[in-house]
């Protein structure tokens, strides 16, 4: 089991290091951020002023291994246009992100697992059918389109909600709900194929010729078993939700770290986008490092097969 923890340690970090390369070479080839900070009246002397003051000018390696360094030291350097320390900006708006992904994976949890549960144990029911057509209409759905109706409905024809921005409960709803319907329906097949898989296997079979009453068997037997994919999976949905709200939070006016990336790639502020993806594929990788390690614990078989 250790060897097991300390190859997947050694494979995140060096997954983060990819990561770190590919983002620092794809900002540099998008375009130089002394053209959009000058005027158009400034000359090549004072262009290349700033180049040295941002430490644009030296060769492109040299830049990276310094990057590296001041990342071990735990230095995401200065804002490009706000010259702040990048790590205030991400603190800033991290708290948003992580508030609307927590409230979106409840969400999904609380649509998906019980209507997938009870269309696994009704099969073939009205229930089931409309719980299917639910999660076909979540997964088909792009999720700015969505947005964009309930915004219309709920906030200008209705008024009932704010439209955007970030604020009390109510600021929180169209956004949440928004990100976690989409997952919600994933939930609910997974869910749904679970449960159906576990109620004909042999030991719930057995089960019932034992005698044992059909909700001991389905809530203490069915559903134990079932749930271990759905727990490892919504783990992993929460930490999709940090980074792959970029969507959600433009359409919203949602003040999160993904936005913060989408408008730094906009702007050229280097030092902000690399943090940014730096910060969100450390979520990413960790939380796909928990998932391995809690699903290994789970399941038995699985743990004593690594050990």
């Amino acid at each position: 089991m250790w060897r097991y923890l300390i190859g997947r340690v050694f494979q995140t970090l060096l997954s983060m290091l990819v990561v770190t390369s590919i983002v620092f070479v794809l900002t540099r080839l998008s375009g130089n951020p002394v053209h959009l900070l000058l005027d158009v009246n400034a000359t090549e002397r004072d262009q290349e002023i700033l180049m040295r003051h941002l430490g644009l000018d030296q060769p492109l390696p040299v830049q990276y291994a310094l990057y590296v360094k001041n990342i071990f030291l735990g230095d995401f350097g200065n804002s490009v246009l706000t010259r702040r320390p990048v790590t205030e900006h991400i603190w800033e708006r991290l708290p948003a992100t992580v508030e609307l992904g927590f409230v979106a994976m409840l969400i999904s949890v609380l649509i998906g697992i019980p209507l997938g549960i009870y269309s696994a144990v009704r099969r073939g029911g009205v229930l089931d059918s409309g719980a299917r057509v639910f999660a076909v209409l979540g997964q088909s759905m792009p999720t700015f389109w969505l947005g964009l109706m309930l915004i219309l409905f709920f906030a200008v024809v209705l008024g009932v909600v704010p439209a955007g921005g970030r604020g009390g409960l109510s600021h929180l709803i169209l956004p949440a709900f928004t990100l976690g319907y989409f997952t919600s329906a994933a939930i609910l097949r997974l869910t749904r194929s679970s449960m159906l898989e576990v109620l004909g296997s042999d030991y719930i079979k057995f089960a019932r010729l034992k005698g044992l009453h059909e909700q001991v068997v389905l809530w203490r037997h069915g559903l134990k078993n079932a749930l271990l994919p759905v727990v490892t999976f919504a783990v992993m949905l929460f930490v999709q939700f940090l980074g792959g709200a970029v969507v959600t939070e433009t359409v919203f006016a949602w003040p999160g770290l993904g936005r913060l990336i989408l408008e730094s790639i906009t702007t050229r502020d280097y030092p902000i986008v690399q943090a940014g993806v730096l910060v969100l594929s450390a979520l990413y990788l960790t939380g796909n490092l928990l998932v391995d390690v809690l699903y290994s614990y789970l399941n038995p078989k699985i743990r004593h097969a690594r050990a």
